[in-house]
C-alpha cells in the first residue's frame, strides 16, 4: 500500500543561495531593498538573484530606471568579496547590453569601478576590466574613461596583470586611444607596448599591435613610434607564425610609417623582403595592407630602387580577384616608376 512520504530535500526550482524573489512588479525593487540590508547574507543572495535577472535587457533597463546602481556603487566598497564579486559581475552583465552600457556610463560607474583595480580578488579586477572594455566600445565610454584618469594606471596594470586581464585592458586601450594619445605616452606605454609583441600569448601581442596602430593613426604618435624604435620591433612581427598577428602588425606599420622617419626607419630594419613576401598572403586584407605598406617605402629613393627588381610582383596583383588590391598594385607601380623631374628632359 503506497503512503505519503514528506522529503527533506528542497524543490528542484528552490536555490538556498538565491533571495526569493517577490511577485510580479514587487520582485526588482524587493531586490533593490535587500540590497542595502545590513545583514551580509541577504545582500549575497539578493546579488545572486540580480546576476541571474541583468541577462535579460528589460530587466536591466527597469533596474537602471529603480536606481540599482546607486546600491551597487555602494557595494564595490564593501568588505566581504563575495559581495564585490557578485557586484562587478552584475556590473559586467548589464555592460553585455546596449541600454546597460549607456546606464552606466550616465550613473557615473566607471569612477565607482576605479577603485577596484588593486583588489585583492582576481575575479573582482577581471569583472571590472571586463565592464570597462565594453563601455569604452562607446564613445561615451571611451571619453569617460579618459576623464577618469585611469589612462596611465591600465598603463601601468600592463606590467603586473593576469595575462587575461591584460587582453581586456589592451581592448580598452585601444579603444580610449582612439580619442587620445598623450596620456598614455607620458606613462611610458610605448615601452610597455614594445615589450608585449614580444610576449608568449598570441592574443597579447595581436592586441598590443592594434593599440599601437591607434597611437600610429595620431601625429604625436607617429613621432613617439618613431623615437621610442617601436617600428623593428612591428616589423619583425611580420614573420610570426600566427596570421592575425602578421594582420594586426601591418596594420599599425601602414600608420608608423607615413611619416620619413617613419619609412627611413623601417628602410634600417630591411622591411621590403619580409612585406614582399606578404603580397602573395591568402587573404586579400594582407596582400592590401602590404601594397599598401610598401608603396609607402617606395616613396623613399632607396626603398623605389629597390622595388623596381620587383615590379613583376605587383604586376601579377593587377588581375587580383580583390578590386582593391588591384587599385592598390596600380597605385604602387605609379609611384616605383615615377622618375624626379629634370628640366632637360625639356629638350
Amino acid at each position: 500500500m503506497a503512503r505519503p512520504r514528506i522529503s527533506a530535500y528542497l524543490p528542484p526550482d528552490i536555490d538556498p543561495t538565491k533571495a526569493a524573489l517577490a511577485f510580479g512588479r514587487r520582485a526588482l525593487p524587493k531586490l533593490n531593498e535587500e540590497l542595502q540590508s545590513p545583514e551580509l547574507l541577504t545582500q549575497q543572495r539578493a546579488l545572486m538573484a540580480l546576476c541571474d535577472l541583468v541577462h535579460d535587457p528589460e530587466k536591466v533597463y527597469q533596474a537602471i530606471a529603480l536606481g540599482f546602481l546607486d546600491s551597487l556603487k555602494s557595494l564595490l566598497e564593501h568588505q566581504d568579496q563575495t559581495v564585490r564579486q557578485k557586484a562587478t559581475e552584475v556590473l559586467s552583465v548589464m555592460a553585455s547590453h546596449s541600454i546597460g552600457r549607456e546606464g552606466l556610463i550616465r550613473g557615473g560607474v566607471i569612477s565607482a569601478l576605479a577603485g577596484l583595480l588593486d583588489d585583492p580578488v582576481d575575479i573582482c579586477r577581471k569583472n571590472t576590466h571586463q565592464t570597462f572594455d565594453m563601455l569604452a566600445k562607446l564613445p561615451q565610454g571611451a571619453g569617460g574613461v579618459l576623464r577618469a584618469g585611469l589612462i596611465p594606471p591600465l598603463v601601468l596594470k600592463l606590467k603586473t596583470e593576469l595575462d587575461e586581464i591584460q587582453e581586456l585592458i589592451l581592448d580598452t586601450l585601444s579603444n580610449c586611444l582612439r580619442v587620445e594619445v598623450s596620456e598614455a605616452l607620458a606613462a611610458g606605454a610605448l615601452t610597455v607596448l614594445k615589450e608585449k609583441l614580444s610576449h608568449p600569448s598570441t592574443a597579447i601581442r595581436s592586441k598590443a599591435a592594434c593599440v599601437l596602430l591607434e597611437i600610429s593613426s595620431h601625429a604625436e604618435g607617429k613621432v613617439a613610434v618613431y623615437n621610442e624604435e617601436v617600428i623593428p620591433a612591428l616589423l619583425g612581427l611580420l614573420e610570426d607564425p600566427q596570421p592575425q598577428v602578421q594582420a594586426d602588425s601591418r596594420g599599425a606599420l601602414m600608420f608608423a610609417l607615413v611619416t620619413p622617419q617613419g619609412r627611413s626607419s623601417a628602410m634600417g630594419a630591411e622591411a621590403i623582403p619580409p612585406l614582399l613576401t606578404l603580397v602573395a598572403e591568402e587573404t586579400s586584407k594582407a596582400r592590401l595592407n602590404a601594397i599598401k605598406t610598401l608603396t609607402l617605402l617606395a616613396e623613399l629613393p632607396e626603398g623605389r630602387q629597390t622595388l623596381l627588381a620587383h615590379r613583376d610582383t605587383f604586376l601579377r596583383r593587377l588581375d587580383d580577384p580583390s578590386e582593391a588590391v588591384q587599385r592598390a598594385a596600380d597605385i604602387a607601380i605609379a609611384v616605383i616608376d615615377w622618375k624626379p623631374f629634370c628640366s632637360r628632359d625639356l629638350f
